[in-house]
């Protein structure tokens, strides 16, 4: 009865993680939080770039997912560039925190075209909060009201082609496919580190002087779960102010706004309508996203994914 109790445990918390399509965070303004699924981003803006992500899905579901997500990049000269981020998701009783740091390198391959490679490495963590796990036999022993949990590192590897009129990357995270563990090593709960896929891409095209049309894409894999696709499209005006919208596979509609106040501060705000099944019982999703760039002029450099945001 005891093997079977832990089987149930672990299968409830292998659907929770599994419900989201993915381990690793999810982001509808994923184009002004680049660096965050593509460390080749790095290097890429002339720029020291500090950015957080506030995320709060399906409200009105009771445990439902939040995100948050804290990144920073700057170049090393002409050809490098460093990075960081860290992020924790909390769903229910668990909880993943992650951090990492990059490094890139970036090819000149014609005068106007790019290539930026770049490996990160770092930890992630599993936990889980017994406390806020009620059994149907209050003295069931499997788990006490304890946080328990694994550390294990974590690789990813990436590349970005990028040009002023385009950027296009692909990445690899969780390349190590560690097994994870919470009560000993004879039972695993998410089993491993799956293997993620993410490919990123997007292009702008002028309209007039003062406005440009951007649509990108961000292509999420990871086994079994089937591919899921965001399709965005941003108009912005004289890379201040824009608007846009988006589509992801199966999930929602989602509608964004944002302002960048003088080249220095940058706000952004997206809205989520579900179109699954949860839209019974939620609302929809709220996501915000905070920076601030330091340095060069930001509005004369050409880059990827937000440069000129």
């Amino acid at each position: 009865m005891k093997n079977q109790r832990i089987l149930f445990l672990f299968g409830v918390i292998t659907t929770v993680f599994t419900a989201r399509a993915q381990q690793l965070p999810q982001l509808t303004q994923y184009q002004f939080n680049d660096y965050i699924f593509n460390p080749a981003v790095a290097g890429s803006r002339s720029f020291f770039e500090l950015r957080s992500g506030h995320r709060y899905q399906w409200v009105g579901i009771q445990d439902a997912p939040r995100t948050f997500t804290l990144s920073g990049t700057t170049p090393l000269g002409s050809k490098m560039g460093v990075g960081g981020y860290l992020f924790t998701d909390i769903v229910g009783p668990t909880r993943r925190t992650g951090v990492q740091f990059s490094y890139a390198y970036h090819l000149k391959l014609t005068e106007d075209l790019k290539l930026s490679l770049a490996l990160s490495g770092g930890m992630l963590q599993f936990l889980i909060d017994g406390s806020k796990i009620q059994f149907h036999d209050p003295g069931d022993p499997i788990m006490d009201d304890q946080l328990r949990g694994e550390l294990k590192p974590d690789a990813k590897f990436a590349f970005m082609l990028y040009h002023p009129k385009y950027w296009i990357g692909a990445t690899a995270p969780q390349l190590l496919g560690n097994k994870v563990y919470f009560l000993n090593e004879s039972d695993g709960s998410l089993s491993r580190m799956e293997r993620h896929y993410y490919a990123m891409g997007g292009y702008r095209l002028p309209i007039g002087t003062d406005f440009k049309l951007e649509p990108s894409f961000l292509v999420k894999y990871v086994a079994p779960v089937p591919v899921k696709l965001d399709l965005t499209a941003t108009i912005k005006y004289r890379d201040t102010f824009w608007i846009g919208a988006s589509y992801r596979t199966n999930d929602a509609w989602c509608a964004m706004v944002g302002y960048w106040h003088k080249q220095q501060f940058q706000f952004g705000y997206s809205y989520d309508v579900i179109t699954s099944n949860l839209r019974n019982y939620s609302t929809g999703t709220h996501e915000v996203m905070l920076a601030i760039t330091i340095g060069k002029d930001p509005a004369s450099t050409p880059a990827a994914g937000t440069t000129p945001p």
